[in-house]
């Protein structure tokens, strides 16, 4: 989820076993389970990779997101306190510290703690699982993807969307979230 493995990288059970220290059982049924769920895949010869994300797909994944985020930041609005927008400006602020030590995985981290955070709010645990799952789905290329963007700061939209909740403005909050989860993955298919 959180990019720390490549696009198209190669796993092994064992390999997996190693680096959590359990045994095979273990593994072999959270292999199964991220199979299920699209974040590895398993060849019929049993071979495990990340998937390498076509264009076509991170636009469907991306148009999921814009879809189930939207609504979740907007179901959270109404209950949208100023201790959350301190929360979230709090991990703002760590999003710009690891863009300025340009920590690809503690951005991704911090980016979907943000997301996450606020969602929280919303009351909508179905919802929230979708969404975790596309997330799931798009953690290696979402490394990619901050590779190219070269952030120097948190993302614009971020303060959008704190500015939008500190307004309770449901139709600026709902359009600085869509564009905050669609723009960047849009780099990667044009």
């Amino acid at each position: 989820m959180f990019g720390q493995i490549a696009p198209g990288e190669a796993l092994t059970l064992r390999g997996i076993g190693r680096e959590f220290d359990v045994s095979m059982t273990p593994a072999r049924e959270a292999v199964q389970r991220l199979v299920a769920e699209g974040a590895l895949t398993m060849s019929a010869s049993g071979r495990l990779a990340t998937p390498a994300l076509t264009p076509e797909r991170i636009e469907e994944l991306a148009a999921l997101r814009a879809l189930i985020e939207v609504e979740l930041a907007s179901r959270a609005l109404p209950r949208a306190h100023m201790a959350l927008i301190d929360r979230l400006q709090a991990i703002n602020t760590t999003i710009s510290e690891v863009v300025a030590n340009r920590d690809a995985v503690g951005y991704i981290r911090a980016n979907l703690e943000f997301h996450r955070t606020l969602y929280l709010r919303a009351q909508a645990p179905a919802m929230l699982a979708m969404a975790e799952t596309v997330w799931l789905q798009l953690g290696p290329t979402m490394r990619a993807l901050y590779t190219r963007l070269r952030r120097s700061e948190a993302p614009h939209y971020h303060r959008l969307i704190i500015a939008a909740l500190k307004a309770g403005d449901e139709p600026g909050l709902r359009l600085a979230v869509r564009s905050d989860v669609t723009q960047g993955l849009k780099m990667l298919v044009g």
